[in-house]
């Protein structure tokens, strides 16, 4: 009977295996003795005690480096700390020396007031200037009080306006400047001298020599009329200015001078172009004899007239 292809043999079939063996059999392990097991023991001990040493100095190294750290840091803030505050008080001391030289300088009797110049004055008597504040005299320099001579300086109509300066150790320098007279307007009380700006200088009975006469009429010295004759004043020279006995203006349009001497007259006008019709006024007067009676008309500057007065 043939058996059928692919199918294995029965188990019968099969030949029986050896089991395989190992070509070295295993080591026994040695059995430890209590001897050998204390031996172990007493090696890891040294070992042990060993290491506890070196581990105890790296920490007490590692310590010590840290205190010394700290120290460091201590002494170093300390230090930084020490020269804020020294630094600070060289500060404050030094401030405090500087400003009680300044002071012991200022108000030391060294430098009381002990002398006042008046410069500038010359229609103003400085003495009369000097008296007027010489209650500062013996003060120090730092206490002189500048609003009392200013209210003291206010009562001189001439002085139109002044600068004062402290000349160390002892001075005090007064520099005025004065109003300059215009001309003098009539009054019920006689003649008042004044300035450009209408400020009154000086009053008297009679009118006063060597200043026209300000003829405004019902106007007062802050109309436009008046205005105009000090435009036409001032725009004069001085040979002419001096030549002038009246000036009358009642607007700004109608200005006429009288001449001293013969009475010549100037027509003006207003007083617009008042330099070129200066100009050519003393061009007209020098033609004409200082006693002949005539008028000038220099309203109409580039086409002048010359006229019987």
């Amino acid at each position: 009977m043939k058996r059928p292809e692919g199918f294995d043999r029965s188990a019968a079939d099969k030949p029986e295996r050896q089991p395989t063996t190992s070509a070295r059999p295993p080591r026994p392990t040695p059995a430890r003795t209590p001897k050998a097991e204390k031996v172990v023991t007493a090696a890891k001990a040294t070992q042990a005690a060993t290491r506890a040493p070196v581990a105890d100095r790296e920490a007490k190294k590692a310590a010590s480096s840290r205190r010394r750290y700290e120290r460091n840091e201590v002494k170093r803030f300390t230090r930084r700390s020490r020269r804020r505050r020294i630094t600070a008080l060289v500060s404050i001391l030094s401030l405090v020396l500087t400003g009680a030289l300044v002071t012991g300088a200022v108000y030391s009797p060294l430098l009381s007031l002990k002398t006042i110049t008046v410069e500038g004055a010359s229609r103003i008597d400085a003495a009369s200037v000097r008296a007027a504040v010489k209650d500062q005299l013996g003060k120090p320099l730092a206490t002189v009080d500048f609003g009392r001579i200013k209210s003291e300086l206010s009562k001189f109509p001439l002085i139109r306006s002044y600068v004062t300066e402290i000349a160390p150790p002892d001075t005090l320098i007064i520099r005025v400047a004065e109003r300059v007279p215009i001309g003098t307007i009539a009054t019920s009380k006689g003649f008042t001298v004044v300035d450009p700006a209408g400020v009154e200088i000086e009053a008297a009975a009679n009118r006063p020599a060597g200043f026209p006469l300000i003829q405004l009429g019902t106007q007062s010295t802050k109309s436009p009329g008046f205005t105009a004759a000090v435009a036409v004043l001032l725009a004069l020279p001085a040979e002419v200015l001096k030549r002038v006995d009246t000036v009358t203006a009642q607007t700004t349009d109608d200005v006429t001078l009288v001449l001293t001497g013969a009475g010549q007259s100037v027509i003006w006008g207003s007083a617009e172009n008042s330099v070129l019709k200066a100009r050519v006024l003393v061009a007209l007067i020098a033609t004409q004899s200082p006693n002949a009676v005539v008028k000038y008309d220099v309203s109409a500057p580039n086409t002048p007239v010359v006229g019987a007065g």
